[in-house]
């Protein structure tokens, strides 16, 4: 990926739910669904600087896998894909 976030910032690829029925039968538009709170990280920052110029460093790392907040941070399209770029204070957890 050539996609490099600043700062405290992420790239995620959100995990798209594939059920496009519900339990009763009846077919989901993709209009109604929800936006994805799962994804998996592709890159992240540097990370943040604090007042002494110092920076911390990241939480997460390439490779994991994360929630986050419903409607975190930027999507973006590159290369006919879909991404988030979203502050690292906007993941919520890291799943197993």
């Amino acid at each position: 990926m050539n996609i490099q976030p600043l700062a405290d910032h992420v790239v995620i690829k959100p995990i798209e739910e594939t059920e496009e029925k519900t339990k009763s039968g009846l077919y989901v538009p993709d209009t109604a669904k929800e936006r994805p709170q799962e994804g998996n990280v592709l890159a992240v920052g540097p990370g943040a600087v604090n007042e002494k110029g110092e920076i911390i460093p990241m939480a997460v790392a390439v490779g994991d896998k994360v929630i986050f907040k419903k409607y975190a941070g930027n999507s973006i399209k590159y290369d006919g894909d879909d991404y988030l770029i979203i502050p690292e204070k906007d993941i919520l957890a890291k799943i197993g």
